[in-house]
């Protein structure tokens, strides 16, 4: 399966947001990002000052988070979400091991 370039796949997964009623905005500041709930807004907020890899795996693990199971998601994005939901599932493991 052909991988998409990075700025087609954060246009894919601004898509997969906006079709799950998710706002996604562009911040400086210091926090990785995710998503949350902002009086009632269902947002995903991404740091400007990251790298397009680091804006794109953001993206995917909220929308993993959120849960993409009844949409049609393009299969080379449904990929990366996975993959990224599955790095960060290993992340927290790791992270829980070393407490």
């Amino acid at each position: 399966m052909p991988k998409l370039k990075t700025e087609a796949l954060i246009a894919e997964l601004e898509e997969v947001a906006s079709q799950l009623g998710l706002k996604v905005i562009y911040e400086k500041g210091d926090f990785s990002g995710g998503y949350c709930i902002l009086k009632e807004e269902k947002l995903i907020v991404i740091n400007k000052r990251f790298d397009l890899k680091h804006r794109s795996s953001t993206l995917a693990r909220s929308l993993a988070e959120v849960g993409i199971e009844t949409l049609f998601v393009k299969p080379a994005v449904r990929e990366f979400i996975e993959e990224q939901a599955e790095a960060n599932h290993e992340d927290n493991d790791s992270q829980r091991s070393e407490s």
